[in-house]
């Protein structure tokens, strides 16, 4: 006796539904886990330091631009309130960091009176941005 396999011409096809559905899963969790650095738009030439060290992500980010004008949450903020401003955001996150971004053209009173604010505002540390931080536009 001869068997012959009969070929089922419907059964041809894969189903690739469950790959595009975990395709889908797989989108939705890298675009869910992936953070984003919030970096205000302003036009800043940061200055250059030889011991410059990546910062996290995490830091509370203070903007002084050529002016001398200070932003802080995309906002510009006087430098009386800019105390009161870093104390109610670092009181909502773990790391006590700030990060002062700077234009290279500020004068040097002006960010020794925003790193005051912010170390009496009670931060832990703070970083001046240089050009090789990460995080941001270069």
């Amino acid at each position: 006796m001869k068997y012959r396999q009969r070929r089922d011409e419907a059964n041809d096809s894969i189903d690739i539904s469950p790959l595009i559905d975990m395709v889908f899963i797989l989108l939705i969790f890298f675009m869910v886990s992936t953070t984003f650095v919030k970096d205000m738009d302003l036009d800043i030439n940061r200055p250059e330091a030889a011991s410059a060290e990546k910062a996290s992500n995490d830091v509370t980010r203070v903007y002084v631009d050529g002016d001398g004008a200070v932003y802080f949450d995309n906002e510009p903020v006087r430098l009386w309130a800019l105390q009161g401003r870093i104390r109610d955001a670092l009181s909502q996150t773990t790391e006590k960091n700030v990060l002062v971004v700077t234009d290279d053209g500020v004068a040097a009173g002006r960010l020794v009176e925003v790193v005051d604010q912010a170390r009496l505002a009670g931060a832990g540390h703070v970083g001046v941005a240089t050009r090789s931080e990460a995080g941001g536009r270069q």
